[in-house]
Formats: C-alpha cells, structure tokens, sequence
C-alpha cells in the first residue's frame, strides 16, 4: 500500500522494478525534495567496513552513508539512465540531498542516476529497467522484427521469382513440343522428317505416278523400290543377307 503523506511532495508507491518515490505535488527544479540519511560508516574501522548493503553511500573515501534504515524514505528512489533528480552531495557536513534537475509534475516517479559503479555492480548483471532503457529495449525488439518481416518478405519475393521463371520454361516446353508436333510426327519424343515403315525411312526422290522410294533400314542398308508412297506403305520391305 502507498504510503501517502500530506505535507510532502511525494509518496512511496508501486514501480516498475518494486517500490518507488512519486511526486504528489508539482516540484519545480532546483527543489531539494528529500534527505539521504543514515548511520555514518568510518572505513578505517573494520566491523563498519565489512557493512555491505545495496544502501551504502560513499561520501568519501573514509565515511559512508548505510542508506538502509526504514526512516529513510529516499532510499526507495531508483535509479534511472535519464534522470528528473540528482544527488547532491556535501561531504564536509556528510549530507546528501537529492534535488530536482528539471520540472516534475504530480504522479511522475522521482529517479537520480546511482553512478556508473552502482550500475556496473547491480543493475548491469540483471539489465537497467529505467524508462530510458526499456524504451531502447522496445525500439530495438521493434527494429528486429522489421528486420525479420523484410527478410521474410525477400525470401517469399525470391521464391515467387523462381517459381515465375520455372513456370516460364515449362511454357516454353510446351510451346515447343507443339511447334514440333505441327511440322511432324513424334516418335519417343524425336520428330521425323518422313513416315515410318517397318524400320525403314522413307524419302521421296521425286518423279511422276510410280515414283522410286529410297529405303534405309537401321542397319544403314539402302536399297530403292519402284513404287508409289501409298504402294510403299503396302509392300513388305525386301531384306537383303548379309
């Protein structure tokens, strides 16, 4: 549940990576919104150096800040890449502010950028869920599935242009097996010249009624019958022995 006050520009409430600060009232920039505040850590004492928490604010080499105490409402500000507050830090009088740095109005998280060392240590390893990073996210799954939609669509383009050429050829068998059928018989595919008898191509050699037919026998043996086509077509063909 939210934790709401009345006389403080802000709330605890739901976020995108758990709890979170909303501003309740406009908070103009340049406005400290709230204190950063907890025990002091002195590095130079061991038990205080051992403390390890995701809370620890360095002030300077020697004092921290040990951010995890439940009075300290400003630790529920999450870090973001793109920022509407900045830490303001004073480590003479070791005290943190944390200060808008633009305009922020009613119902807008409150966010600072926790620093590159923070960020290298916690947030890389799980991926930064600021609105800067989820909207480069967002763009970039968008860019991927333009890129997979395009290539897709090269691919089909590519197939149809295939599938449109094939075709084309097979049109050109076609047209070509029926030119070859117009001029003449087929015959296992292959257009003869004249008819067939019996094994033997016949070839008119020209002449007037009964004209001489040449006829070649696939052996390659050649002989002429003194006949007309019609009593070519008739006649048994003469084998000679060899």
């Amino acid at each position: 549940m939210s934790t709401i006050s009345s006389n403080k520009p802000y709330r605890v409430g739901r976020s995108r990576t758990g709890l979170g600060l909303f501003a309740t009232k406009p908070i103009k920039k340049g406005t400290k919104i709230i204190r950063y505040f907890g025990p002091l850590l002195d590095s130079k004492k061991k038990d205080e150096d051992a403390i390890e928490n995701k809370y620890l604010f360095e002030l300077t080499n020697r004092w921290t800040i040990d951010g995890s105490i439940r009075e300290n409402v400003a630790r529920y500000i999450n870090h973001a890449c793109r920022p509407n507050a900045e830490s303001d830090v004073r480590p003479r009088k070791r005290k943190v502010f944390i200060r808008a740095i633009k305009d922020i109005e009613p119902g807008d998280e409150i966010n600072y950028d926790y620093g590159t060392d923070y960020f290298k240590a916690y947030l890389k390893p799980i991926g930064c869920k600021c609105d800067a990073c989820e909207r480069k996210r967002k763009k970039k799954r968008a860019e991927a599935r333009a890129e997979r939609v395009r290539l897709k669509e090269r691919a089909e383009r590519k197939a149809q242009r295939k599938a449109e050429k094939l075709a084309e050829e097979r049109a050109r068998q076609r047209k070509a097996k029926k030119a070859a059928k117009a001029n003449g018989k087929l015959v296992n595919g292959t257009a003869l010249n004249g008819s067939h008898l019996n094994g033997h191509s016949l070839i008119n050699t020209g002449g007037q009624g009964g004209c001489l037919v040449e006829a070649r026998h696939r052996s390659g043996a050649e002989r002429l019958i003194p006949t007309s086509l019609e009593n070519a077509l008739a006649a048994r063909p003469v084998r000679r022995a060899w």
